[in-house]
């Protein structure tokens, strides 16, 4: 711990002993500037609850393709990325057990939930080129959105400036055979709003079997129906196809990383998705003092994966409301803000698995034979929530919130009738999450604030159903309570920004996942954890001259997350790491700007051992890795502007693992797989054009 502090220390001298002049700006600047770090009032209306907001200034510091690494920027959440389709995304360590895909958090897009009816969210479903911003609330204080113990990420769309119609475009070539286009078109007249995406993204990719085509768009449109009110319209639709090459055990990690996992390559594996979101929300003020906003949605998701040990096919249906009334209501001579509100989500998960006969194919990949699985589950999760945001004088306020959730499942065997029928239901108990969030403001450039609040995380499909495929009536939730303060500063005449916050969150029930079989897990309560940590985000805007501005930027974080009690079986792995978080991880970076047309980005994460087993027996090795990327941009006109870019990703060629699994198992005499590789040393161009009409 005392090694984070003094980081922040050497990190404070450092910005402080470099002088400042304001710095000009250019229409194609303002038109990309969004702000790099949070500020306490959130831009979804949360009240004082602290949030991590990241735009374009982020995004910018990576590839097209690389949109997650700029998540990563966050201090406090990380995205382990195996492949473009197999991102797992971790905050404050929760979910970092989940051995695929993201779950223990809430995902939201234009303010509708996208996490499916067991808790998983797909976030590469969506192309982070189309987004204006990402924000992120931390731990279960996000009454609003679910208090899952991850916390909430809440994806933004672009939004088309005051009255201006234009075309953006912006193609992507690269390494791997990269090939990437976005075309953006925006109108804002009278009282329409319309914003339209079409994207295509195609990569060979750097191992074996990992070739990747997505085709997407997204269409937003506002309609303002009266002062008072607005309709919008929300449709996105995504077509992938990615080969999995898999995991690595660690002789083909560090001797041939780009291999693919044999039964992967020789089934030819891979996963075909076609994914669907249409949202209508309707905003209505009925005075100054009160407003609503309701949303109802659809969504659906056709899943098809060719595994080694089985063929999968999955649909999802999904659908619901989100409503939310907002107003404020004056008492003694202060103004107090409520908000309450309700969501619905629904689906219906149906999934039906196959033999694969890809070894009797003659060498030509998966073959469908006789079907042993047909399934259906139906999922429901209501959320209730309220606040209120209660000033105590001009520094001090109080938020004091309520999150109640009811979770059910009904699974249907719909493959084995009579005896042999495992359908069943489950119930959960309505579960009461509050949260107490306190606010001073020493002056308007320093704050001070403190939180605790109470968040759960329901089982997964997997994690509910025993060996035999029943439904486990044991199966609990996992519950935790967070303890968090923190603090914002601008220092430096507003130049120097820095947020610190330190927290402890307490887990139990902890769900686990035991292997069973090759690709075969099931879920039980094994004991309790406690996540404590330090986060550290920091920039400072150094105008070298009117015309060269440059700004560093850090965000740290220190993880100190252990089991308290954790038996399984004869194991007891108490008082060990907590699996899969590294101890520390480090972004840093600087951007730099001439003229507002030439710029040059750079940035440098590390990440330290992870270990790989409850035992803590084996860990991954810590790395580094420095991106960096120059440009040149320019108005050529009054209507063309242009931005020309070039890019180098892993500059050192680094070999290093960019996701890694935990606990797993050997078969066959095979090397138990842990590592996804990441890629090795690669190129990218870009060239946006823009014309405004």
């Amino acid at each position: 711990m005392k090694s984070s502090f003094h980081l922040l220390l050497a990190l404070t001298s450092l910005f402080v002993s470099i002088a400042q002049e304001p710095i000009q700006r250019d229409s194609i600047t303002e038109l990309d500037e969004v702000i790099l770090l949070d500020s306490l009032q959130s831009a979804t209306d949360n009240g004082i609850i602290t949030t991590k907001i990241i735009g374009t200034k982020v995004f910018q510091n990576y590839s097209p393709v690389d949109m997650v690494s700029a998540i990563n920027q966050i201090s406090g959440v990380y995205i382990l990325s195996g492949a473009l389709n197999t991102n797992r995304i971790t905050i404050r360590g929760v979910g970092a057990r989940t051995l695929f895909g993201t779950d223990k958090l809430r995902l939201y897009y234009n303010d509708i939930p996208i996490t499916n009816g067991s808790g998983f969210s797909t976030i590469e479903s969506f192309d982070l080129e189309n987004l204006s911003s990402v924000e992120v609330i931390k731990g279960p204080k996000a009454t609003n959105y679910g208090a899952n113990l991850g916390g909430a990420i809440l994806l933004n769309s672009k939004q088309p400036t005051n009255e201006s119609t234009y075309f953006r475009n912006n193609f992507t070539v690269g390494s791997y055979s990269l090939v990437k286009n976005n075309l953006q078109f925006s109108l804002k007249e009278n009282k329409v709003a319309l914003n339209f995406h079409y994207g295509f993204l195609e990569t060979d990719g750097y191992r074996e079997n990992n070739r990747f085509k997505r085709e997407g768009l997204l269409l937003d449109m506002n309609y303002q129906i009266t002062p008072k009110t607005n309709i919008g319209l929300l449709f996105n639709h995504v077509d992938y196809n990615a080969q999995i090459p898999s995991s690595l055990g660690e002789t083909d990690f560090r001797e041939n990383p780009t291999k693919a996992a044999f039964t992967w390559k020789s089934a030819k594996g891979y996963e075909d998705n076609k994914y669907s979101l249409a949202g209508l929300t309707l905003n209505h003020a009925f005075s100054v003092k009160i407003s609503n906003t309701t949303s109802i949605f659809y969504s659906y998701l056709d899943h098809y994966e060719p595994r080694p040990f089985g063929i999968l096919e999955e649909y999802t249906n999904g659908y619901g409301f989100r409503t939310k009334f907002a107003g404020q209501w004056a008492a003694n001579n202060s103004k107090i803000d409520y908000n309450f509100g309700a969501e619905l989500y629904k689906d219906e998960y149906q999934w039906s698995e196959f033999e694969n006969l890809y070894q009797d194919n003659n060498g030509q990949g998966s073959l469908q034979g006789d079907q042993f699985a047909d399934n259906k589950e139906f999922r429901r999760q209501f959320n209730a929530f309220g606040n209120l945001l209660i000033p105590f004088g001009k520094a001090f306020s109080t938020q004091i919130g309520l999150n109640v959730n009811k979770t059910y499942y009904d699974f249907r065997d719909e493959f084995n009738q009579g005896a042999d029928n495992k359908s069943a239901e489950r119930n959960f108990d309505a579960i009461v999450l509050p949260s107490l969030n306190l606010n001073y403001n020493f002056s308007a450039t320093k704050s001070i604030y403190a939180n605790i609040s109470r968040g759960f995380s329901n089982p997964t499909v997997e994690e509910t159903l025993t060996p035999d495929g029943v439904i486990n009536p044991d199966i609990a939730q996992e519950t935790g309570v967070n303890y968090e303060i923190g603090s914002k500063l601008l220092l430096l005449d507003r130049k120097l920004i820095m947020n610190l916050a330190l927290y402890r969150m307490d887990i139990k029930n902890l769900l686990v996942a035991q292997r069973v079989g090759e690709d075969q897990y099931i879920g039980k309560n094994a004991g309790k954890t406690q996540h404590q940590g330090l986060e550290l985000d920091a920039e400072y805007k150094i105008d070298i001259s009117s015309k060269l501005r440059v700004t560093p930027f850090i965000s740290y974080t220190y993880n100190d997350h252990s089991f308290v009690t954790f038996v399984d079986g004869d194991d007891d792995y108490s008082g060990n790491p907590l699996t899969g978080v590294p101890k520390h991880r480090l972004n840093s970076g600087l951007q730099a700007q001439l003229n507002n047309r030439f710029y040059w980005y750079s940035t440098h994460q590390y990440v330290g051992e992870i270990p790989l087993t409850d035992a803590n027996e084996l860990y991954s090795e810590a790395f580094n890795v420095v991106n960096s990327k120059v440009g040149y941009k320019n108005q050529l006109g009054k209507k063309l502007s242009m931005d020309i870019a070039f890019g180098i990703n892993n500059i050192f060629d680094r070999n290093y693992a960019q996701s890694v699994l935990i606990n797993t198992t050997g078969f066959g005499g095979a090397e138990p797989r842990y590592y996804y590789p990441g890629n090795d040393r690669n190129y990218y161009g870009s060239l946006r054009l823009g014309y405004s009409l």
